[in-house]
């Protein structure tokens, strides 16, 4: 029977200087060898998904913005997209809120510069995206979006919790940062829909991650890994807990289980 493996990117097969193990590389190869499925399942939105040294160890599909695109064999399967009078009525009242927000879709990311002068991650996105990184203010014609990151350090979230969830899933992060997704979408509903794609069964699933927004998965998973780098939140709630990327923890675990 095949498997379908998912592996979140950043902190499980990716560190934040964009390094992949070789034994990654290698243990994703011998998986798909063996006839099982390999697919990335992560919080980031499409536009964002695509480093080649990600795309080339050759994954079978994509799962982007924590569920709302899914992707096999480079054709999409499923894409959830936010309607405009959404996507406006929510950057307005996050800005009212002292959010800062980017909002991300399939082809670009959005953020305006003033909201994070000096921050270290969208320095880095500005780096990575170039001209696919514009701000939100003035490009309100071509917004094109499927979720939201938000640095939430100043807002008040008794207020801003409970307005977002009449429309979102809201992810927490352990520092102030919140990812915003559309209703009924997560990594665990993309890896569900995944499975039933291909006919293979949830619980011949299998889920590697490190963070808060890997719970759904790590409940829609047959069995969930979490990274030995993970936060203590992402490795209390796995059923097995491998090494840290830097550790070979992703060839250990795929040998554990008999997948490589």
């Amino acid at each position: 029977m095949k498997k379908a493996v998912f592996f979140d990117i950043d902190g499980t097969i990716l560190d934040h200087e964009n390094f992949i193990p070789r034994s990654t590389i290698e243990g994703i190869h011998k998986l798909r060898q063996k006839g099982n499925y390999a697919f990335l399942c992560t919080g980031r939105s499409r536009a964002f998904v695509h480093n080649p040294v990600i795309l080339d160890i050759g994954f079978d599909g994509i799962v982007s913005g924590c569920g709302t695109m899914i992707e096999f064999h480079d054709e999409v399967v499923f894409y959830k997209k936010l309607e405009q009078d959404l996507i406006r009525r929510t950057v307005d009242f996050l800005k009212a809120n002292h959010v800062s927000v980017i909002m991300e879709g399939r082809y670009k990311l959005y953020a305006d510069p003033d909201d994070f002068v000096n921050d270290l991650y969208t320095v880095r996105l500005k780096k990575e995206l170039g001209s696919d990184l514009v701000p939100v203010t003035g490009s309100e014609n071509d917004w094109e979006v499927s979720k939201f990151s938000c640095t939430t350090e100043h807002a008040d979230m008794e207020v801003v919790k409970p307005y977002l969830e009449k429309d979102y899933e809201i992810i927490m992060h352990e520092i102030p940062v919140m990812e915003v997704v559309p209703k009924g979408c997560s990594k665990g509903t993309g890896i569900l829909k995944v499975c039933e794609m291909l006919d293979i069964p949830a619980a011949d699933s299998y889920a590697f991650g490190d963070s808060a927004n890997d719970l759904p998965m790590f409940e829609a998973a047959g069995c969930s890994i979490a990274m030995g780098n993970g936060t203590d939140l992402a490795k209390q709630s796995a059923d097995y807990v491998t090494d840290a990327l830097h550790e070979d923890g992703i060839y250990h675990a795929l040998e554990h289980f008999g997948l490589c």
